[in-house]
């Protein structure tokens, strides 16, 4: 999400006691699990294409729609929510509504309208998806806003910890919460959002991965690793940000994977 500073992940692994062995000489590259939940499957993929993509994009929620490219970007005062041809990159509409205070975040669409989180402000926008450039609606929102999607009935809403909060698309009141986890617990920083048949997708924040999430359960089914998917010489230093943006393209049974002011745009097929 969020600023490019990077965060320091501190992970503390347990070793399991038992009572009955005095063997000291376990090895100790072998993790016990500590959940019970069967380790994430590897999921394979291929590139099919790579189109451009807008550098000033600080990428936040990425969806197609009809055809067309919704993307909500972040960062202070750039902050927008835009439209654009994917397959270009040309940004086609522009709507800004960041400021000092507001930092843009996931965006979803759902029943016509276009759904925005912010980030530390407590608040959603909802538009009309024939007019992106005038809010119609304030929601108020407890938490951090970070990723965003929906699946039949509600939105799905990330806020950096590893639960995802089922919400009515009315009301914004959380209908149901999950926990998602893998076989070595809690998994947190879940940002950009995507929902495919029952499974939710995540960038997990600061990290080259994906997750696949049974939206049920919460549980962990799969890992898409992407490291090495934007080249060293596509960086700009200071300025190439993350991973994060996921978009399903059910024309073709595609995924549209890109990052925070990433130069390329990547079509992948999941194997």
């Amino acid at each position: 999400m969020k600023k490019s500073i990077a965060i320091v992940f501190i992970s503390t692994l347990f070793l399991a006691c038992n009572n009955h062995s005095t063997d000291k000489d376990q090895d100790p590259d072998i993790m016990p699990v500590t959940s019970g939940i069967k380790a994430p499957e590897k999921i394979n993929y291929t590139i099919i294409s790579q189109f451009p993509h807008d550098t000033s994009a600080y990428t936040q929620g990425l969806e197609i729609f009809n055809g067309k490219m919704y993307e909500g970007t972040g960062d202070y005062e750039t902050s927008s929510l835009r439209i654009t041809n994917w397959k270009t990159g040309a940004v086609e509409k522009k709507h800004l509504m960041g400021s000092t205070e507001i930092f843009g975040e996931g965006i979803t669409i759902f029943k016509n309208k276009i759904y925005q989180l912010t980030w530390e402000n407590h608040e959603a926008y909802l538009y009309d998806i024939n007019n992106i450039e005038k809010k119609i609606k304030t929601f108020a929102w407890p938490y951090e806003g970070w990723g965003l999607t929906h699946d039949s009935a509600s939105l799905i809403i990330s806020d950096g910890s590893s639960n995802l909060y089922f919400v009515d698309a009315e009301t914004f009141k959380v209908k149901n919460t999950i926990s998602v986890k893998d076989d070595q617990g809690p998994v947190m920083l879940l940002n950009e959002l995507e929902y495919v048949n029952g499974v939710i997708y995540a960038n997990v924040y600061q990290s080259n991965y994906i997750v696949k999430i049974d939206a049920e359960s919460g549980h962990v089914t799969g890992k898409l690793t992407l490291e090495g998917l934007l080249q060293p010489q596509d960086y700009t230093p200071n300025r190439t940000d993350v991973l994060n943006g996921i978009a399903y393209d059910s024309t073709n049974n595609t995924f549209l994977i890109t990052g925070k002011r990433w130069p390329k745009m990547f079509q992948i097929k999941l194997d």
